[in-house]
């Protein structure tokens, strides 16, 4: 199946309808976005995973909260291993091989498969996955997950529909398997509460066991005075 698409249909049409904009903006913007839509969406959602690690420590049920984060890494590496057959199977090629009039704005995606989109997949498990977790950085995620379909189609590299196969193979991954994953996950992080480790799951430990009773910052109370003290006798 060499190509999926013929001139006139929508997919296309949107196509170059949103990278008509990059042909239009100026260098500064098209360079920009490039190194958004490339590299600088995933940083930032690699940095939300982290946040969502650091606030599912301080939950009260820090081990299960922290095995959710722990999904978040492992369903994006699993979306990606989905990909692989489906981009030889579909084996559709980039949009500009094919398609005259396109400004393409990231070189060396030439021999490569277009969908479904790797990056817009990526996007996608990070965001399902982290809403799970954290509602609020999980739909900081979903924003950046819909610019960055918004960014493969602006710099000429997917069709629309490959980011729209990517949106949904990262969903199915995510929600099918988030189950399966949990009954593995949680096990293992109640257990690292029991070991050295136990920071990375949790921010509050449990008393160390034989440990000195730490000051709570009460005086005792005082104790009665005796009748026969040192002062009675000297008087």
């Amino acid at each position: 199946m060499s190509t999926l698409l013929a001139d006139g249909n929508p997919d296309l049409d949107l196509l170059y309808t949103v990278n008509g904009w990059a042909r239009a903006a100026p260098p500064w913007l098209d360079s920009a976005v490039s190194w958004i839509g490339e590299y600088g969406i995933l940083l930032g959602l690699l940095t939300l995973c982290a946040l969502g690690w650091l606030r599912a420590r301080k939950q009260p049920a820090a081990p299960v909260a922290v095995a959710g984060v722990l999904w978040v890494p492992l369903s994006v590496a699993l979306a990606e291993l989905a990909n692989l057959p489906i981009a030889a199977i579909v084996d559709r090629p980039r949009p500009f091989v094919g398609h005259a009039g396109l400004d393409v704005l990231v070189a060396g995606k030439a021999g490569t498969h277009s969908f479904v989109s790797d990056h817009a997949t990526m996007a996608m498990a990070f965001a399902v996955a982290l809403f799970l977790v954290d509602r609020r950085l999980g739909a900081l995620a979903g924003s950046l997950a819909l610019l960055q379909g918004f960014c493969r189609v602006f710099m000429g590299v997917h069709y629309p529909t490959d980011v729209l196969g990517g949106y949904a193979l990262a969903a199915a991954v995510v929600l099918l398997l988030a189950p399966i994953a949990m009954v593995v996950l949680v096990p293992l992080c109640h257990a690292l509460t029991r070991s050295p480790l136990a920071p990375l799951v949790t921010a509050s430990p449990g008393p160390r066991p034989g440990g000195r009773r730490r000051r709570t910052g009460v005086d005792p109370a005082p104790q009665p005075r005796h009748p026969l003290d040192d002062s009675d006798l000297a008087a």
